[in-house]
């Protein structure tokens, strides 16, 4: 049963120019999605109005069945959304454990340390982790919270190869054991042969693809 709906959703910057013109997607509990697309063809734009960042120009966003618009888009991103930023939006007068835990109660160093940073990185404030480092917070934040959608933005762009794949399975993990529905935008070829569904952005039109 489809979670989080997309139904005829448009988006223009200024007069005329629609970036997407005509958005229809189902995403469902326990999933991982992945959209694919050229770089500025509007996918962070689509996930932008899909957490509930941004009002689409037309069109609906549903989350089971309610229109985002009505509930609210503040009570929506605090109730069912966490995101992974491509910025990272970290608080950097924070050291890593403390951002973690903003959005937790449970102890944020085990979710740190699986994420691949040591117990002394995680003491260290944000300005002190390289860009690498800090992606992987922003990372274990999303995963910590409670929310049962996780957009991610490249969660993968900055990350070496084994740290990559570490954090495709805990994405995977996030759906597939906690049940939650993962939308992540990425230009990865391998988290989108991980993901149980993906999307192919082009054109401002969005369709499944058979990877």
């Amino acid at each position: 049963m489809s979670h989080l709906q997309a139904e005829a959703v448009r988006f223009a910057y200024g007069k005329d120019m629609y970036v997407l013109k005509g958005i229809n997607a189902s995403f469902e509990l326990g999933k991982v999605y992945a959209i694919l697309g050229p770089s500025g063809c509007g996918k962070t734009t689509l996930l932008s109005l899909l957490g509930g960042l941004d009002e689409p120009t037309s069109g609906v966003i549903k989350v089971k069945g309610e229109n985002i618009q009505k509930k609210g888009l503040l009570n929506y991103r605090k109730e069912n959304v966490a995101f992974v930023f491509q910025n990272f939006n970290l608080i950097d007068y924070l050291t890593a454990e403390e951002n973690v835990n903003l959005m937790t109660k449970k102890p944020a160093l085990p979710l740190l340390e699986k994420v691949g940073l040591t117990k002394e990185q995680a003491k260290r404030s944000i300005l002190q982790l390289s860009g690498g480092q800090q992606q992987r917070v922003a990372i274990a934040r999303a995963l910590s919270s409670e929310a049962d959608i996780l957009f991610a933005d490249e969660p993968t762009g900055n990350l070496d190869e084994e740290t990559a794949e570490g954090i495709i399975d805990l994405l995977k993990a996030s759906a597939h054991e906690l049940n939650k529905c993962v939308v992540v935008v990425t230009h990865s070829q391998e988290l989108a042969k991980n993901a149980d569904v993906v999307y192919r952005l082009k054109y401002g039109l969005l369709e499944e693809d058979g990877l």
